[in-house]
């Protein structure tokens, strides 16, 4: 059925055997959720295993290997066109596995991130999955929700509802839960339905579900909203770029070598395939794959460091940052908020376990935070936002459970919270007689024969405007510039220590209100407590020292921002308030940005700029965000980090990461991560070019030399194996340098080859290839038949030795030790082993073209093997001797 928008709400819970007060029952919920599946939008179908099977042979550099091994079928040589294909097979397979083991963990990232919904269920609020609605279920809505399902509304208060994904229409629609249509109506306009994936602006609802997963107005246009994401991510296109010029310059240098053969009377069968090989040989192509895999396994990795990761290119830009902007409440503090000082008249009481209240100021301030609140309490279970939760767990532990006040003091209307206005306020009218201890209260506190109440809550200078007259010793004073200055400075006493401060005020009513933020009474204030996270301190230290600068933004007074900021070790000298932001031209905001460490009473509006202005200096920023609002902000950051507890649906599907503790020191822990992948692609790209530089030279300096060709095509195949294969690919699992936060971060857009590398590249390549050039020459004119073995064996022993040495850019193989990354070690024995295989194996020296060497060239194979590793190893040396730090320490 689709026509629910015109049935009442009552009819509508008989046709999906629901109940409008309790919702489901559990067991019916499971029932349905077996009969009718997830809630779930089909996504687009994957490439199959064929398609990503194929990606990997129809390479262009692949399909050069396949061609040379045709050309060595058509002339007859059966062994070099085997193994040719053996090494293809071999890289597909390596390729396709690591490609499908990357899918898994992207997919398995995406599951995370699904969004949790509040359902009522048994009649108790609880929290579940998004996927495990189903139809009959009574789902609550508030502003920052996306509509989990469709269904049709039973309850609205101010809901506002973006719609364009369906619509088109720009502007948010506003939702009447009480209209009923008599005729046909456009989506656009039927007011009292919500359609899954839009999303909540403005208010808050409660909605039936009637339609799920792909049966929802969403799921019927699915597949032209959903698509696979194929686009390579930044690095991967640079790389990618990298890959074809190296191949251009390969092909060129490898016509170079064939020309000289031939002239040299090599056969042309052979200089065709060696030539080929030759160009493959000499580019990693398997790079942007590796990328791939270093990337997913990289937010695989993150996500044990509680940062979920929603897109790839996050990971590569994380190492970029320079800058870190973070809220304060539940970020950089416990986000466990706890009312712990209740302030009225100037008078403060401190909250205690046993505590009694026997004051009726105090309860008329602790009634007014629980029913000018959205959280709930069931079972002592809180659920909502953290602030509000503590308002309601006070008032419970105090006498005032938030449940029964509800039942007492239903809510007529509202003007909710939103981060402008930074106050809410509710419209309560007296439902039936109170009980006994209430009822003094209420006699006590207001005329009894008003049974409406208006109760307002929010920060001081938000509230005052709607002020005119205060509660004191349990009656009502005109608010003059004596009690203001009172008010104003027991609030700054408050936030001198730290709490944050919410101010209290009500309005008895006897009529119904024209407005209902005026002419209001001011009760008092609550701090409230939320001490700094433990880890915080220690995380902020290394930024600090890693070149990020930390700042702190938030919406409380500039007070508790500086005393929190000073806790933690973060500058406040100079603090900036959204006030002075909106009165910066951009030229001056640009200015300050770079010192600023503390903003406070910012808006979302303020973040904005905030980000703008650094990025507009050049900074790469992380920008935190929890509400509706912030979606901008974290869209516009380089890195979007939304919050996982209390975050909003809009705010996490903005967002590049979420994290699912909230905490900073996890934002700080995937900024490492990213640097330490991004150096491990820097590692595997110094060891394949230079490897592969190296072999170059020898290739084309022996020709000049009037020598043969030193190595045989199936040779250059297998030290581009087990070489750019195994070895390279376990580089990728190297943990942390030791001063991976001991620097500046990198330029986003950095070369490859920044830093030394490619002077690097370049000169252990010339050294590897003169060493490879001299054993062969030297053998070679001695007439010793092994001379091409020899060449071939100094060239794998070198290729081994040289993945140990570029390691680490800084610190020694023997200050890392060989342990600290098992996989390479693994690697590394296994080469060797195969490589004794190929020189001594009968099979394999016919195979391989190799004879078997004597236990002396072995050995001297293996010296003159490591002489890049010991040049690499002296070079690092000469750098720390002569570093700055170095001196010092002398």
């Amino acid at each position: 059925m689709s026509h629910w928008y015109q049935l009442d709400a009552d009819a509508v819970a008989r046709q999906v055997n629901s109940h409008l007060s309790n919702g489901l029952t559990t067991e019916t919920a499971q029932q349905r959720l077996l009969k009718d599946g997830p809630n779930e939008l089909m996504a687009a179908p994957g490439n199959s295993s064929w398609q990503v099977l194929w990606a990997q042979i129809s390479e262009p550099l692949v399909v050069m290997l396949l061609v040379a091994a045709i050309i060595s079928l058509i002339v007859g040589d059966l062994r070099d066109a085997i193994a040719i294909l053996a090494i293809v097979i071999f890289n597909a397979v390596l390729g396709f596995r690591q490609e499908r083991k990357a899918e898994r963990a992207m997919a398995a990232l995406k599951k995370l991130a699904v969004p949790t919904v509040r359902v009522k269920r048994q009649g108790n609020i609880q929290e579940c999955s998004m996927e495990s609605l189903v139809r009959g279920d009574l789902v609550m809505l508030e502003a920052g929700n996306i509509v989990p399902a469709d269904g049709r509304l039973i309850e609205t208060v101010n809901l506002q509802v973006q719609e364009s994904a369906l619509t088109g229409e720009s502007a948010p629609i506003d939702k009447q839960a009480a209209t009923v249509f008599n005729e046909e109506q456009s989506l656009g306009d039927r007011c009292n339905m919500v359609y899954h994936s839009t999303t909540i602006t403005r208010g808050r609802g409660t909605f039936l579900v009637t339609e799920t997963g792909m049966g929802t107005e969403i799921g019927h246009i699915a597949r032209m909203l959903q698509s696979v994401e194929t686009d390579a991510t930044p690095l991967q296109k640079r790389l990618a770029q990298l890959g074809n010029v190296l191949g251009v310059g390969a092909v060129a240098i490898s016509l170079v070598i064939a020309t000289m053969g031939l002239i040299q009377g090599e056969p042309l069968r052979q200089m065709l395939i060696t030539a080929v090989s030759v160009a493959v040989a000499a580019v990693p192509e398997g790079l942007p794959a590796v990328v791939t895999i270093a990337l997913a396994l990289g937010a695989e990795r993150m996500l044990k460091r509680h940062a979920l990761i929603r897109h790839l290119p996050a990971v590569e830009t994380l190492g970029s940052v320079t800058t870190i902007c973070s809220d304060k409440t539940g970020t950089l503090t416990e986000n466990r908020m706890a009312v712990t000082v209740l302030d009225i008249a100037g008078q403060q009481v401190k909250i205690a376990e046993d505590m009694a209240v026997g004051n009726q100021s105090l309860s008329l301030l602790l009634l007014s935070g629980a029913l000018c609140n959205d959280a709930s309490l069931d079972h002592n279970q809180a659920i909502g936002d953290p602030t509000e939760t503590a308002l309601v767990t006070v008032a419970a532990q105090l006498g005032l459970p938030k449940r029964k006040l509800d039942q007492l003091w239903p809510r007529i209307d509202e003007v909710p919270f939103d981060s402008t206005r930074k106050r809410m306020t509710t419209y309560h009218r007296c439902a039936q007689p109170l009980p006994t201890t209430l009822q003094q209260l209420w006699q006590q506190s207001v005329p009894i024969n008003n049974n409406s109440v208006i109760f307002s809550k929010g920060a001081l200078l938000s509230l005052m405007p709607t002020i005119d007259r205060v509660w004191i010793d349990n009656q009502v004073q005109v608010l003059n510039d004596e009690l203001r200055q009172r008010i104003f400075t027991a609030h700054d006493r408050l936030a001198n220590q730290g709490l944050r401060v919410l101010a209290l005020a009500f309005r008895p009513l006897s009529t119904p209100p024209d407005q209902l933020e005026n002419q209001l009474v001011f009760l008092g204030m609550m701090g409230l407590m939320d001490p700094a996270r433990p880890e915080v301190q220690e995380a902020i230290s290394l930024c600090q020292t890693a070149g990020i600068q930390v700042v702190m933004i938030t919406g409380d007074h500039p007070l508790t921002a500086q005393h929190i900021a000073q806790n933690l070790g973060i500058s406040s000298n100079p603090l900036l308030t959204g006030k002075d932001l909106s009165k910066m031209p951009v030229n001056e905001l640009e200015a300050a940005v770079s010192e600023t460490g503390v903003y406070a009473r910012v808006t979302p509006e303020d973040k904005l700029k905030i980000v703008r202005a650094l990025q507009h200096r050049g900074h790469i920023v992380a920008m935190t965000g929890d509400g509706v609002n912030d979606a901008p902000a974290l869209k516009q950051a380089d890195i979007g980090v939304a919050m996982g507890i209390t975050g909003t649906d809009v705010a996490k599907e903005a967002a590049d990461i979420v994290l699912q503790d909230d905490n900073f020191a996890s934002i700080v822990a995937a900024v490492r991560e990213g640097r330490v992948i991004y150096d491990n692609i820097r590692k595997f790209i110094k060891y394949t070019l230079a490897g592969n530089v190296g072999q170059l030279w020898l290739l084309f300096l022996a020709p000049f030399l009037g020598m043969p060709i030193p190595l045989v095509p199936i040779q250059i195949l297998w030290i581009n194996l087990i070489a750019d294969g195994l070895l390279a690919l376990a580089l990728s699992f190297e943990p942390a340098e030791r001063r991976v936060m001991n620097r500046p971060p990198h330029r986003p857009k950095e070369s490859v080859f920044s830093r030394g590398m490619g002077t690097d590249i370049l000169w252990i390549g010339l050294l590897l290839g003169l060493v490879l050039i001299l054993v062969a020459h030297h053998y070679w004119s001695a007439n010793n038949p092994a001379w091409q073995t020899m060449a071939f064996t100094t060239l794998a022993f070198s290729r081994i030795a040289l993945s140990e040495a570029v390691r680490s850019s800084s610190e020694s193989l023997f200050s890392i030790g060989l342990l600290s990354n098992k996989k390479l070690l693994g690697a590394v024995v296994v080469t060797f082993c195969l490589q004794l295989l190929v020189i001594y194996v009968p099979a394999c020296q016919t195979f391989f073209s190799t004879v078997a060497l004597s236990g002396g060239e072995v050995a001297i194979a293996l010296l003159l093997g490591t002489i890049s590793f010991w040049a690499v190893e002296l070079k690092k040396l000469y750098a720390n001797l002569s570093s700055p730090k170095h001196h010092q320490a002398l």
